[in-house]
């Protein structure tokens, strides 16, 4: 799974060994705050892939990783089975118009954005729960305890 990084200035898609081994791609994805012009979250990204994987690798409905081109632009994508994921529109981004990732932080993404960050680079899920009001929530009720079933002689 993919690390994400923010601070004031941009977003850095951090990625393991084998996510730059499948995606054909020499080091992370930094990406100016100034060019996203649109976050959404989703529950198939299958349906936000365009184009050819050019480079890249595709295993249709299980992986898709790289650079994805088409006559509407180039995507960068990483995508895993059918789970949730964040699509970020991306204008005047040098290499991208569209970023697919497969994540379970995409409301801590989409509400990091939101907010002021400091300078120094942060985990999107550090910067989203430390600014989260969390309610408290009624105590649990106690489950009540079985009786045993009689034991009958025969």
């Amino acid at each position: 799974m993919v690390t994400l990084l923010l601070d004031s200035t941009q977003l850095e898609i951090v990625l393991s060994g084998a996510e730059r081994a499948l995606a054909f791609h020499k080091g992370n994805v930094a990406i100016e705050r100034s060019t996203i012009t649109k976050v959404q979250l989703t529950d198939d990204a299958w349906t936000w892939l365009r184009g050819v994987p050019s480079p890249g690798t595709h295993l249709r409905g299980v992986i898709a990783m790289g650079t994805w081109k088409s006559s509407g632009g180039d995507d960068f994508a990483i995508i895993r089975r059918h789970r949730a994921s964040v699509v970020i529109d991306l204008d005047g981004h040098p290499d991208y118009q569209r970023v697919i990732l497969t994540t379970r932080h995409g409301l801590a993404l989409v509400q990091s954005l939101k907010l002021d960050v400091t300078g120094t680079a942060e985990d999107v899920v550090d910067i989203a729960t430390g600014t989260i009001p969390v309610a408290d929530l009624p105590p649990a009720k106690k489950a009540r305890a079985r009786r045993p079933k009689p034991v009958t002689a025969t």
